[in-house]
């Protein structure tokens, strides 16, 4: 009896692997079980810092910093386990950079908003977000995209990860003449990261599997072993959530400047997602035959459920994350990547501090590799043709240089909308294209600064 029952597991077990397997479309995508959880692994650790930097950023409007540690966790956990079960991308999500600083320095001490109203308009635009993903209108404008800066905006992100990696690394760093400048090569922590550099790249010519995970996990234990990788013991349990889990205030974000607060959580979520989608999507080769994103209207329901589902549990705007781009340079190209660095998150709740050992050092060298590769796709811009080569360069230096996704699609948007109308090919543009350009030039009239 025994033997059968075992024998029956196992039957089970490869059953449901097998529908796994089918549901993930591993057999077209040419996916392996070893290789998915790697990539995964590497998309986690190589946005691992986003555990403490957002609650980092976030306690300055007075937020406990225990309850947004806990907060940035499982809205994570929530979003990319979202996206790879329901959307199947490999694609992780977390608090975004640069709308946690929006949040804190324009919202609630620019303008003397309380955090927990702060929150009630992050909600607010995902709940707006939902809603317009219902209605069609975010895939339409998805999809009315100029294909010529698809790839633009590949390598613009790709560029825009090198110079975050280079300038967490030390090898890059700003100067007040000259913009930036080259760092202090001597410093023990830059050492550390050309040495994560190099190795990172020789065990991806060697062909070794994993290789950007391997070389984090050996560039941190090498960090360890000489003192340059501390862990950081903010403690904290998960009763700690209480201080931000259901304190936003919808009634109160209602009375606020909604055109001013909510449509820049809106304009900015969405095109820096567009830019991650587009560029981790054409990265992992996920576009159809017709060059269109399949199950993207499953992609942005992901996306917005998981910002409610963080301005509820207490951070800022949820986002996809480009450090994605690690994972699928890994291999990962189903769901599952997404699914592990989810799970990955919410394991991070009871080990965090140990996560804080991991320096940016080890980190640099892998968003430094995956800029090198996205690089790539510069070979599909049609040079050649101004109407799609100046779009598409505007595109690719604006990102990075203004370190913003969102301004560099502005630009590229702009320019495409411009150059088509004065060479009298103005039919040729979608007429989405045209609203979203005056939209853009609206934004960059109201814009003070970057």
């Amino acid at each position: 009896m025994v033997p059968s029952v075992r024998a029956s597991g196992m039957i089970a077990s490869w059953s449901m692997r097998t529908r796994l397997e089918r549901y993930f479309e591993f057999e077209r995508l040419g996916a392996s079980w070893r290789t998915e959880i790697l990539a995964g692994l590497t998309t986690f650790v190589t946005m691992a810092y986003i555990v403490f930097v957002n609650p980092s950023i976030l306690q300055e409007t007075g937020m406990p910093y225990p309850s947004v540690v806990a907060a940035t966790c499982i809205s994570a956990a929530i979003g990319s386990i979202l996206m790879g079960a329901m959307a199947r991308y490999p694609i992780a999500l977390a608090p975004g950079m640069g709308l946690n600083a929006y949040f804190t320095y324009s919202v609630v001490k620019g303008m003397g908003v309380a955090w927990q109203t702060a929150l009630g308009a992050v909600f607010l635009s995902g709940a707006i977000f939902f809603v317009l993903t219902a209605v069609g209108l975010r895939r339409m404008i998805v999809e009315a995209i100029p294909r010529e800066l698809y790839a633009a905006v590949a390598v613009g992100i790709g560029l825009f990860i090198a110079l975050v990696g280079l300038r967490n690394a030390g090898i890059v760093a700003p100067s007040p003449a000259t913009m930036v400048t080259l760092g202090n090569l001597r410093d023990p922590h830059t050492v550390l990261a050309v040495f994560g550099l190099l190795l990172i790249a020789a065990l991806m010519a060697r062909g070794v599997r994993g290789a950007m995970l391997l070389g984090i996990l050996a560039t941190t234990a090498a960090g360890a072993l000489f003192g340059l990788a501390k862990i950081d013991f903010h403690g904290f349990s998960l009763p700690s959530l209480g201080g931000t889990a259901f304190q936003l205030d919808v009634a109160g974000a209602l009375r606020l400047p909604l055109a001013e607060i909510v449509f820049a959580f809106l304009f900015i979520d969405l095109f820096d997602n567009l830019g991650t989608l587009l560029a981790v999507g054409k990265q992992a080769r996920l576009f159809n035959e017709a060059n269109e994103i399949p199950r993207l209207n499953r992609i942005l329901y992901s996306d917005a459920t998981a910002t409610m589902a963080g301005a509820v549990a207490g951070t800022s705007t949820v986002v996809s994350y480009i450090e994605s781009a690690a994972g699928v340079a890994a291999g990962g190209r189903t769901g599952i990547p997404a699914i592990v660095s989810g799970v990955c998150f919410l394991v991070a709740l009871f080990v965090a501090p140990a996560l804080g050992a991991i320096p940016p050092a080890a980190t640099a060298p892998a968003l430094i590799v995956v800029g090198s590769l996205m690089a790539a796709h510069a070979g599909e811009i049609r040079w050649q043709d101004p109407a799609a080569g100046i779009p598409a360069f505007l595109t690719l230096t604006a990102i990075p240089l203004t370190f913003s996704i969102a301004n560099g699609l502005a630009f590229g948007f702009t320019a495409f909308t411009l150059v088509r109308l004065l060479q009298g090919r103005w039919r040729e543009v979608n007429w989405l294209v045209y609203l979203l350009t005056a939209l853009f030039i609206l934004r960059f009239a109201y814009l003070k600064n970057g």
